[in-house]
């Protein structure tokens, strides 16, 4: 039989794993290879799909990145959604489907979604062309921003003004900071202590949090390949000791936040994902980033000791949505 697709097909079911960068995959390989379970890798940069063709058994998790831009991986995002929505037209098991990469790629409509389950953001705006950035900007009471790109990721091309004056020299370059064109001008929430916090989700549910030193800028990826020099993740050559960035809390609560994050990610149906969130002056917190292709700092969670590595989590996870379809008990 005619493959469907240009991409490598198992001959018996297996677990696919959707992606677009060979570094992210060490550690979840290591993962799986620990606990033998059966994987392909769909590396997603370019290929084709057959309409009348049918997707291969197994089970499918989406780790698209909205940074596969940033690699020379241009049209990543737009040929993995006709191929997620051609599984899940075929009823496939997808971890993090077409709403997850939805929302992957569009800020905007993370912070509608947020909204809706009373989940604090960041007072945002979004606009497109020159003109009508200047008008958003100028309508903001208090005059210091953050500009960001709806369709960014790994904190790139963030950028922190503080007059019109700025914002007017800089119009050229904030026009043109998103894929899509839209620009997001957010009011700049003063962070206490510099750190922001980072809440990590498997299967739906918390894991653990991470606070993260945010003092040397907005480009906060965790990933492992990042701390030690990626040229395309921007933690780079300013976090050689990891430990100091990256800090695993063991005894972080906020029971009321958990609860409405993970209503929203059940609702979205996004079942691995990080939240990111700072804390002001008053204590008051805001949501102002979703990750659904998250990663982990290994060595901030060697350094907590007792606390659950997250792709030895994200592996189980799959182990279990496979053995239920595929292993007979």
């Amino acid at each position: 039989m005619r493959k469907p697709t240009s991409l490598p097909i198992s001959t018996s079911p297996s677990v696919y794993v959707l992606h677009e960068n060979n570094d992210w995959m060490v550690p979840l390989r290591e993962a799986f290879d620990r606990i033998r379970l059966p994987y392909t890798e769909w590396f997603i940069d370019g290929g084709h799909l057959e309409l009348e063709g049918l997707p291969p058994h197994g089970v499918f998790y989406n780790r698209m990145s909205a940074s596969s831009h940033s690699r020379d991986h241009r049209f990543a995002v737009e040929m993995s959604e006709p191929l997620i929505a051609w599984l899940e037209s075929h009823n496939r098991r997808v971890i993090n489907g077409r709403r997850a990469l939805q929302l992957e790629v569009r800020k905007f409509e993370q912070y509608l979604s947020l909204k809706q389950f009373g989940i604090p953001v960041p007072k945002t705006t979004a606009a497109c062309g020159r003109a009508s950035i200047l008008e958003a900007a100028a309508s903001f009471d208090r005059k210091e921003w953050i500009f960001k790109p709806n369709r960014g990721g790994k904190g790139l091309d963030v950028q922190l003004l503080r007059s019109m004056d700025e914002v007017t020299q800089k119009i050229d370059q904030l026009a043109s900071l998103s894929l899509d064109g839209i620009t997001l001008i957010q009011e700049y929430i003063q962070p206490a202590g510099e750190i922001i916090t980072r809440l990590e989700f498997i299967g739906g549910k918390f894991l653990y949090a991470v606070e993260v030193d945010a003092s040397k800028g907005f480009e906060l990826c965790p990933a492992d390949s990042c701390a030690t020099g990626d040229a395309f993740c921007p933690v780079g050559d300013e976090a050689t000791n990891s430990q100091s960035k990256f800090k695993v809390l063991r005894d972080f609560r906020d029971d009321e936040l958990i609860r409405k994050l993970e209503a929203f990610f059940q609702v979205n149906k996004i079942e691995v994902a990080a939240a990111e969130f700072l804390e002001n002056h008053r204590g008051e917190r805001f949501v102002y980033d979703i990750n659904t292709n998250t990663n982990y700092n290994r060595q901030a969670e060697r350094d907590a000791e007792d606390q659950k590595q997250g792709m030895a989590a994200i592996a189980e996870l799959l182990q279990r949505e496979f053995e239920k379809q595929f292993v007979s008990v």
